[in-house]
């Protein structure tokens, strides 16, 4: 297991040649886990060949650990074969649910933000990371509407399931945004809670691009990152830590890897900037 420091990208299948012919200039790397689950294959060769020379990350899309119901003990098994097989520095999951009475969704469907669901969350962390001998990071999602229920805010559920497991958050400063502009909430709000928590809450930080339609904003990963969200970055660096791994997400229109690198590269300016602010 090698520590995951610096700034990372996002493994995507049309950049595996360019990994495998030289070693790329990035700190480390992260996968969707469910995309390596198989026994054998190329995708799973080109994982083990590039963890010999890149810390790894490997980043959960499928389990739905909030789904009330169908809560796969079989997707755990695989996970747990994955990590004994790759020796990943992060493990990390989302605040979702997603699946419902035998149907799996592909997506990452909001929770309440209620006692309940924050119940039901830390039994199932609590059996995942059990289950696999390891802490987790949990991400905040972006999401397309809020439930009566909602008695507290986001970062303040993801705090409480922090405080009750030991798990770890995963933040998605983007995913900040967009729910600040689609619910009129304030990102601020939400890093200035994480800034006055432990030191060691947050593990991973990503940062991605979204676009916006006549609703609102799309959390959809096809873009660079947008001023607005290096501006919250800044302020995270600034409020909770400059040292948190950092990863470029980019998932849809995936751009030739030098794009993907320049994104990478400007973390770091972006971290020195938010030091400069402190002078």
């Amino acid at each position: 297991m090698r520590k995951i420091t610096g700034n990372g990208i996002g493994l995507r299948t049309p950049h595996y040649a360019e990994f495998l012919e030289k070693k790329v200039a990035i700190d480390w790397i992260e996968v969707h886990s469910e995309n390596y689950f198989g026994r054998g294959g190329f995708d799973l060769h080109v994982l083990e060949r590039l963890a010999r020379d890149y810390p790894i990350s490997l980043h959960g899309v499928g389990l739905g650990l909030g789904s009330a119901i169908n809560h796969s003990e079989q997707h755990l098994k695989q996970l747990r074969d994955l990590i004994t097989r790759i020796q990943p520095g992060l493990v990390s999951e989302h605040l979702c649910w997603g699946s419902i009475s035998g149907r799996h969704f592909n997506d990452l469907l909001p929770l309440p933000l209620s006692e309940d669901a924050l119940t039901l969350m830390v039994e199932r962390v609590d059996f995942m990371q059990e289950f696999l001998q390891r802490s987790v990071l949990i991400e905040n999602v972006s999401t397309y509407v809020r439930f009566k229920e909602d008695c507290m805010s986001e970062a303040e559920f993801l705090l409480a399931l922090s405080r009750k497991t030991g798990c770890g958050v995963l933040l998605d400063v983007n995913n900040l945004y967009v729910n600040q502009c689609n619910h009129g909430e304030d990102a601020r709000d939400a890093i200035a809670l994480f800034s006055r928590a432990q030191a060691n809450v947050i593990g991973e930080i990503h940062l991605a691009g979204h676009s916006r339609n006549e609703s609102g904003l799309i959390d959809d990963h096809g873009s660079c990152v947008s001023p607005e969200v290096w501006a919250l970055y800044e302020d995270v660096c600034k409020g909770i830590s400059p040292q948190i791994p950092t990863l470029i997400e980019w998932d849809t229109d995936v751009p030739a890897l030098s794009v993907l690198l320049d994104e990478a590269y400007k973390v770091e300016q972006h971290r020195y900037q938010s030091r400069s602010k402190f002078f």
